[in-house]
């Protein structure tokens, strides 16, 4: 992610000293992000991710590194977060909350083909179900009732049009929310984030076929998680890995092999078949509204990358006055 705080090699050496046994040998932070701080760390033990939270307090951060242990127990691919002989995981460095995280091996799929979305599908399925006997609830920080704080906040940056898109949309979706149906979609543990740069994909050695050979290697960056419908956490995928970004259109084909390897897995129940593009259309305006939060009240960083909401926007906007990509009927 950004780096908002330096740290040293001497500091990054004095923290790790008491969660593995290797010693530290480089250190780099990690450019891409915009809402923690994040090294490589490489030492004799092996690879491993530091953080420093710069938002999220250490109460608050307990879900997210006791899920990531729970998932990892599961046999989830997921950053396991190291503890130390007291088995405590969160601590503290120049000030920020800290944790030290095993380091996932692959890299990031920019241009995913149906292949790679069906494989992110499956293990997105896998991860619900695997999350079901996780014993603690917390509700997303970047949830429904944030909406409404940031769109205060945003609305008077917005010309005429935005501004009554955001109104007409946070109606619709205050309606959704009170809708009973909405209210009983199976839920648990989300992501909430699972982008194309929290996931990794490790390259096989025996294909020829370069996208056949690409497996999913695992899942990262779990700190937009929470207890929220899984038909949230599946819009999300959707509207990042099934879109077309120049354009902000599902892709059929993409979607369609996200959906099915999902099923295959864990089966949508009929409500959240129906509910899927009225979802669809929240998790675009989330997106939209932490975009427009970043560019209009920005934070110091040292490598800073601001993502532009024009994006989102568009796919906000194709959404709602599109229908359904998929239904059981055309299955």
């Amino acid at each position: 992610m950004a780096v908002f705080t330096p740290v040293s090699e001497e500091q990054a050496a004095g923290f790790i000293a008491s969660l593995t046994p290797g010693k530290l040998t480089s250190l780099r932070g990690i450019p891409s992000g915009i809402e923690n701080t994040n090294y490589f760390v490489t030492t004799t033990a092996g690879e491993f991710v530091l953080t420093l939270f710069e938002r999220l307090r250490e109460d608050e951060l307990s879900f997210y590194l006791k899920l990531m242990l729970h998932l990892a127990g599961k046999g989830i691919p997921v950053p396991e977060p190291k503890t130390d002989r007291n088995g405590q995981i969160v601590f503290r460095l120049n000030g920020k909350p800290a944790c030290l995280v095993t380091r996932l091996e692959g890299q990031h799929c920019p241009a995913p083909t149906p292949h790679h979305c069906a494989q992110v599908g499956a293990m997105l399925a896998r991860m619900h179900l695997a999350g079901r006997d996780f014993g603690l609830e917390q509700f997303p920080t970047r949830g429904y009732g944030w909406w409404f704080h940031a769109a205060d906040q945003i609305l008077p940056f917005l010309d005429g049009s935005k501004r009554e898109t955001l109104l007409d949309e946070l109606r619709f979706q205050q309606t959704l929310a009170n809708d009973h149906l909405y209210q009983n979609l199976p839920r648990g543990p989300v992501h909430g984030d699972l982008f194309r740069d929290n996931v990794l994909f490790a390259d096989g050695s025996k294909s020829n076929d370069k996208a056949g050979a690409q497996t999913l290697s695992g899942f990262f960056d779990f700190y937009f998680a929470g207890t929220d419908t899984f038909i949230f956490d599946v819009a999300v995928c959707l509207n990042d890995w099934c879109i077309d970004h120049p354009s902000g259109a599902l892709l059929p084909a993409a979607a369609n092999a996200f959906v099915k390897a999902y099923e295959v897995v864990r089966p949508l129940t009929p409500q959240e078949h129906r509910h899927l593009p009225a979802v669809l259309r929240a998790a675009a305006l989330r997106f939209w509204l932490s975009r427009l939060m970043d560019l209009h009240f920005p934070r110091e960083s040292t490598l800073l990358h601001a993502h532009n909401p024009e994006h989102f926007f568009r796919v906000l906007c194709l959404h709602r006055c599109s229908s359904p990509f998929l239904t059981r009927n055309q299955r």
